[in-house]
């Protein structure tokens, strides 16, 4: 019997990951008082009484918790963005490489990667590891995602009854072009410049697609759509929870994958012009689902255990 600790088991992370493993015999919760969720003896108490524990925490409280930890055997699984690009953290997308899958399985320390930034990765990495696109691509990357993204505040907003009719339609935010995720999504596919990332929140619950445009003329080996799916199809041959393919319908909706610790990445377009995507669910396989299927692999488990 594993013990699991959720520190910030109140937020729509959490919440998921309580909600399935819960339903595992293999797994016995640690749980706090609700007037204890902010006592730092109490949670230091149950992490370092834990197997496992996963931090559903802002940046700062996530650093702050793993200060707390003393057990050498306890694994910490982050979901927040404060260890993504740290030393001694493995990144936890192990369908990257048998590097990142071995990082995973062996490590204590794992952070969980951002929603967006799995499917931009997803796409780009295995690109520019097989010397298709160069680190200074000048990558430009769009992506719409339900409102559950957003938060508890974020989400009572879409949900108030009197809300604005700006809810109404997508939204562009991160304006600044400096969004949270875009380190992680430079860092681990190695690129020298920093990409272009305009993201859309939208008027429904959870469900993503990230989107990235190629021009074939641009590429380091000249390739169009059908070279860049076969490239991506051998990169996660074998994987469980990735497939590539190509979308016949004329549309790809975002909510499709749902419920679902899966990732389709779709190639379509010509030889000129690509479009690459990747749609998945932004509370799966973009937060709770890759923190269980980690949390397998770091316990010697089959990872599609729960998923």
């Amino acid at each position: 019997m594993f013990k699991v600790f959720i520190d910030g088991s109140a937020g729509t992370t959490g919440l998921r990951i309580r909600e399935m493993l819960g339903k595992r015999a293999d797994i016995s919760l640690i749980t706090i008082s609700e007037s204890a969720r902010k006592d730092v003896a109490a949670r230091k108490e149950a992490i370092n009484a834990s197997d496992v524990t996963f931090l559903c925490l802002p940046d700062d409280a996530a650093r702050e918790a793993v200060a707390l930890v003393e057990n050498p055997h306890t694994v910490v699984i982050d979901a927040s963005t404060a260890h993504r690009t740290a030393a001694g953290w493995a990144y936890g997308f192990p369908e990257l490489s048998r590097v990142h899958r071995a990082a995973v399985a062996q490590s204590k320390r794992i952070a969980n990667p951002g929603c967006y930034a799995s499917g931009f990765i997803a796409l780009v990495y295995p690109l520019v590891r097989a010397g298709i696109v160069a680190p200074d691509y000048p990558f430009v990357c769009h992506a719409v995602s339900g409102y559950s993204g957003a938060g508890k505040k974020g989400i009572a907003e879409y949900e108030a009854e009197n809300r604005s009719p700006v809810y109404d339609t997508p939204r562009l935010y991160a304006l600044s072009l400096t969004h949270k995720h875009l380190p992680e999504m430079q860092a681990v596919c190695g690129l020298t410049r920093t990409p272009v990332f305009n993201p859309y929140v939208c008027d429904y619950y959870c469900g993503m697609t990230v989107n990235v445009p190629l021009f074939s003329d641009l590429l380091c080996k000249r390739a169009g759509a059908a070279e860049i799916r076969e490239i991506l199809a051998a990169h996660y041959a074998g994987s469980s929870f990735l497939s590539v393919g190509e979308e016949g319908s004329g549309y790809i909706s975002a909510n499709t994958l749902n419920g679902t610790n899966r990732m389709q990445l779709l190639v379509n377009g010509g030889e000129e012009r690509i479009l690459l995507t990747a749609r998945f669910d932004n509370l799966g396989k973009g937060a709770s689902g890759a923190a269980i299927q980690n949390m397998n692999l770091a316990l010697g488990l089959d990872e599609r255990i729960s998923l």
